[in-house]
């Protein structure tokens, strides 16, 4: 079998493009953080961080203890994403990039004589050489295999700035050294799972059968995996998006139900236009508020299928009236979200409606026109007032923000 896929994975991304914008920071432990509070968590470190064994999810707290000369830097989104499409512009010049994946993770299909493992390799070189010549401090691992699970794995055995090739004649022996939570897909809870099949080695995973797999998967996902381990590349059926939506965890000084409420209609606002941007209604709704050392809050429910900003925010409203004030411990995150999304072809339009429909659809082309034209805070619904630069923009795994949609300025 040929190898086909070269994985891309640049090495602590949110850090490493911290450091290459501000040279003052190179060689020094780094925590990147959503918001500049000592509650929160890190959702990025730099190499020399992660010596001390600081790491994504590590609390201010904790990182201090970790490492006492630590640098703390907010996120900037905005930035991240632009470079970003520079890196992806980079490496389509050296080759293909078939499917960006994350915001520091693509994967480029092979061809051709690019399948030739010295060739392979050689290719690897050229892209690394172009990402250095224009970003000196911005690492990456590249991985070269038969398919794109393989790729994957073999950029994460050698990190940082590491190229691995897996040939299809090393396997399985290639990935006997590796530990279970090393490959893609297995995280503490399917270990875990895994470990109730008698499966506690990647060579105990490689010499179970389809049936077992797809057992301890509970899914045809355990049919993939069997696949994926093997070198072939699984096949999935596209789906169309499902839901959309946005959290933030609020700054010490939002820390109140007010607070929550008005960031809250912030995330809301922002989640309709981001929804409107993709043609999309939604016909389901949920809030959540997460309290310290108290169970969340969360509300939920269906409604006719709807993009319009006042519909949602009367749904808030009404969420809002059950709101737990008998808590006495600070709400610190919140998050809302629209599922059971659907096109407009999809919907069965109520006839006593029309013409209020289309003046809803006329307001909120207005304002998204205006804000994108002007500022996301040119034009806003009341409620957001308090949070108004609460809540930026924020990159998820399997989601790249537009910054013309999503961007806060």
């Amino acid at each position: 079998m040929s190898l086909n896929a070269l994985y891309v994975d640049f090495n602590s991304y949110f850090a490493s493009v911290e450091q290459q914008l501000v040279p003052e920071l190179r060689g020094k432990p780094i925590g990147v953080l959503a918001v500049m509070a000592e509650t929160t968590c890190c959702i990025a470190a730099s190499y020399e961080a992660k010596a001390f064994g600081i790491k994504t999810g590590t609390l201010v707290k904790d990182a201090r203890q970790l490492c006492p000369d630590i640098i703390f830097v907010e996120a900037r989104p905005p930035i991240y994403v632009a470079i970003h499409h520079q890196l992806i512009e980079i490496v389509e010049n050296c080759t293909h990039v078939e499917k960006v994946l994350s915001i520091d993770e693509m994967v480029c299909k092979l061809t051709g004589s690019q399948q030739v493992p010295e060739n392979a390799l050689k290719l690897a070189t050229k892209i690394k050489r172009a990402i250095s010549k224009k970003f000196d401090f911005i690492r990456c691992s590249i991985g070269i295999a038969p398919n794109t699970f393989l790729a994957k794995t073999a950029s994460n055995m050698q990190k940082p700035d590491g190229c691995v090739l897996i040939e299809q004649h090393e396997l399985p022996q290639r990935l006997y050294g590796l530990k279970l939570r090393d490959l893609n897909g297995i995280g503490k809870q399917m270990e875990a799972r895994l470990n109730r099949f008698k499966i506690t080695t990647v060579e105990q995973l490689y010499a179970a059968n389809r049936s077992q797999l797809q057992a301890a998967w509970g899914s045809i996902e355990g049919e993939r995996y069997y696949d994926k381990l093997r070198g072939l590349e699984p096949y999935y059926v596209k789906n169309a998006r499902s839901s959309l939506g946005h959290s933030h965890v609020m700054p010490p000084e939002q820390r109140t139900e007010a607070g929550a409420k008005a960031v809250m209609h912030r995330l809301l606002q922002k989640a309709c236009m981001r929804m409107r941007s993709y043609e999309l209604l939604a016909s389901h709704i949920s809030v959540k508020v997460k309290f310290r050392d108290a169970p969340s809050w969360k509300m939920e429910s269906d409604i006719s299928a709807t993009d319009n900003t006042l519909t949602l925010i009367h749904a808030l409203e009404t969420f809002w009236r059950r709101y737990p004030t008998k808590i006495k411990h600070e709400p610190f995150a919140v998050g809302v979200a629209f599922s059971g999304l659907k096109t407009a072809d999809e919907v069965a339009r109520d006839l006593f409606q029309i013409e209020p429909l289309e003046n809803e659809k006329k307001l909120n082309k207005a304002i998204d026109a205006l804000n994108l034209k002007y500022g996301k805070n040119t034009i806003y619904f009341a409620g957001a007032h308090e949070a108004l630069k609460d809540a930026p923009m924020r990159i998820a795994f399997n989601h790249i923000p537009d910054l013309v949609v999503e961007g806060d300025e």
